[in-house]
C-alpha cells in the first residue's frame, strides 16, 4: 500500500501536536497508567504490565543475544519499563530515547548508566547511530503515530537503526477488519503494516499476543469490542476494584498469552533485518 510522503504541513502539525500532548501527559502521569491504558487506572495497569513483562522477556531472550556484547535501543522509552527489561536480561549497552523532555529528564535520573536521547523516531537527527544495534524495541509507540507518512518514516528509521542480521521488536494491534482511526491512535490493518515493514526491508519472524483479556478488544466485532470495553471500564472505576480485577484476570492472561496464536488486542512482532545477499 503506497503511503504519502512525510514533510507536508499536516505531518509537521501532527508531530508538534503529538509532542505537546505527550509532554503534558507524562508530566502529569509518569507511571504505568500514563504510558498504558490510562482510563483503567494505575492498579489495573500494574497487573497488565506484569503480563507484558513476561511476554517481552520471553521473546527478547529468544533472540539469543550475548548480553556482554549486544547493543540495544529502546524507542519511546516513556517510564523506562522496557529499558528495565533489557537490564533484567543482563544487557550492558542500552540506549533509550523518547519524544518528550518530560520523560528524558526523568529517565536520565532513573537510569544513570543508560544513554538517553530526546528523539522523534519519525524524524530523527544523527544523535543515534544507524546500523549499530543488535536489537531495537519499540513498544506501544507506532499506533500513536496518526499521520501515515510519519508512520512509514518511523518504521523505515527503525529498520536503519538495527544492524543487518539484527532484530526489531515492535507492538501493534494488527487488525484484520477495517482500519480504526482516532485523534491519538490508529489501529492499522495487518496488510498495511506488513506492506510498510516490507518496504522498510524488515522480515516478520513471529507474532505473539502481548495481551488477550486485559486490554481493549480492537480487533473484534463491534458489539464484542464495545461490551468488553464497557466491562473493563466498569470494573476499574475505583482503585480497589481495579486492583481486584487485575488480580483476577492475571492468572488466565498469563496462560492465554502463551497458548493462543491470535489476540484481539496488542501483539508483539519480532522482525529481522536480513543480511546482505
Amino acid at each position: 500500500m503506497e503511503l504519502p510522503p512525510y514533510g507536508n504541513a499536516r505531518g509537521m502539525a501532527t508531530a508538534a501536536g503529538d509532542r505537546t500532548f505527550w509532554e503534558h501527559r507524562l508530566a502529569e502521569d509518569w507511571n504505568k497508567a500514563g504510558v498504558g491504558y490510562r482510563a483503567l487506572g494505575l492498579p489495573f495497569n500494574t497487573w497488565m504490565y506484569r503480563v507484558r513483562r513476561e511476554v517481552f522477556l520471553r521473546e527478547a531472550d529468544a533472540l539469543g543475544l550475548d548480553p556482554h556484547t549486544a547493543r540495544v535501543l529502546d524507542v519511546g522509552s516513556g517510564t523506562g519499563f522496557y529499558i528495565r527489561r533489557w537490564l533484567e536480561l543482563g544487557v550492558g549497552s542500552i540506549t533509550g530515547c523518547d519524544l518528550t523532555d518530560s520523560a528524558v529528564d526523568r529517565l536520565r535520573s532513573r537510569f544513570p548508566g543508560v544513554e538517553i536521547h530526546r528523539a522523534d523516531i519519525a524524524d530523527p537527527d544523527d544523535s543515534i547511530p544507524r546500523d549499530s544495534f543488535d536489537a531495537v524495541s519499540c513498544i506501544d509507540v507506532l499506533f500513536h503515530i496518526t499521520d501515515d507518512g510519519r508512520y512509514r518514516d518511523a518504521v523505515h528509521h527503525l529498520a536503519r537503526l538495527v544492524r543487518p542480521g539484527g532484530h526489531v521488536l515492535l507492538s501493534e494491534n494488527f487488525v484484520h477488519g477495517p482500519e480504526q482511526r482516532g485523534p491519538r491512535q490508529v489501529n492499522r490493518t495487518m496488510d498495511t503494516i506488513e506492506g510498510v515493514l516490507h518496504s522498510a526491508g524488515l522480515e516478520p519472524v513471529r507474532r505473539v499476543p502481548m495481551l488477550v483479556l486485559m486490554n481493549a478488544h480492537v480487533d473484534a466485532p463491534r458489539v464484542r469490542r464495545k461490551a468488553w470495553g464497557a466491562f473493563l471500564r466498569g470494573v476499574t472505576l475505583t482503585r480497589p476494584t481495579g486492583w481486584l480485577a487485575g488480580a483476577a484476570l492475571f492468572p488466565a492472561e498469563r496462560r492465554l498469552v502463551r497458548r493462543v496464536h491470535e489476540s484481539p488486542t496488542t501483539e508483539l512482532l519480532v522482525c529481522r533485518r536480513p543480511l546482505p545477499s
